[in-house]
C-alpha cells in the first residue's frame, strides 16, 4: 500500500514575499512530502503588488524546487487545505505578538476544519523582517532589497 504524502500550506498575503518567508519554507520543506503556499488575496485589503506579481514572483524563487506549488486564494485557509488536501497549515512566528494571533489561529483551524497549525519561530537574525517593513522602507526609497530573496539572472531571463 502506498503512503499517502504529507502535504503542508503555507499561507499569508507575501505582499512581498521576504527572506524570512524563504527561510520558513525551506524549514517547512524538511518536515513535508511538498509544501503549498497559498498567496491570500482579501478584497478589503489594498496591496502593493498584484496578486498575479506576487504569486509569480514566489514561483520563479522556488522554480527548481519540486515539491513547492504556488497557488492564489481568497477564501478561509482551512477551505483551501482541505481542496488542495494539507492536514498541517505552517505559519510563521517573529514576535510574542504574532504567537498570540497564531495562537488563536490554530484554534480555529483545528474546531472548523480539522486542520493542524505548525508554528515555525523565525531565525533570530530574520525576526525584524516583515512584508509592511519592505512596503515602508520601498515607500520612503530606501533600498530593502536585502531583505527580499535574490533571483537569479538566469531566472530573470525566462
Amino acid at each position: 500500500m502506498k503512503e499517502a504524502q504529507r502535504k503542508g500550506l503555507f499561507v499569508g498575503s507575501f505582499d512581498p514575499f521576504t527572506i524570512g518567508h524563504d527561510d520558513i519554507v525551506r524549514r517547512a520543506l524538511e518536515l513535508f512530502d511538498g509544501l503549498i503556499i497559498g498567496v491570500g488575496t482579501n478584497p478589503d485589503k489594498a496591496y502593493k503588488y498584484s496578486e498575479e506579481e506576487r504569486i509569480n514572483a514566489i514561483r520563479t524563487h522556488f522554480a527548481d524546487e519540486p515539491k513547492v506549488e504556488v497557488i492564489g486564494y481568497s477564501d478561509f485557509a482551512i477551505d483551501l487545505a482541505k481542496r488542495v488536501g494539507a492536514k498541517y497549515i505552517v505559519r510563521g512566528v517573529r514576535s510574542i505578538r504574532d504567537f498570540e494571533y497564531e495562537r488563536d489561529q490554530a484554534v480555529f483551524n483545528k474546531r472548523l476544519g480539522d486542520i493542524e497549525t505548525i508554528l515555525l519561530y523565525a531565525d533570530p537574525t530574520l525576526s525584524a523582517i516583515s512584508s509592511s517593513a519592505v512596503r515602508e522602507l520601498e515607500h520612503f526609497n530606501k533600498d530593502a532589497s536585502w531583505m527580499i530573496p535574490k533571483v537569479d539572472n538566469d531566472e530573470q531571463d525566462e
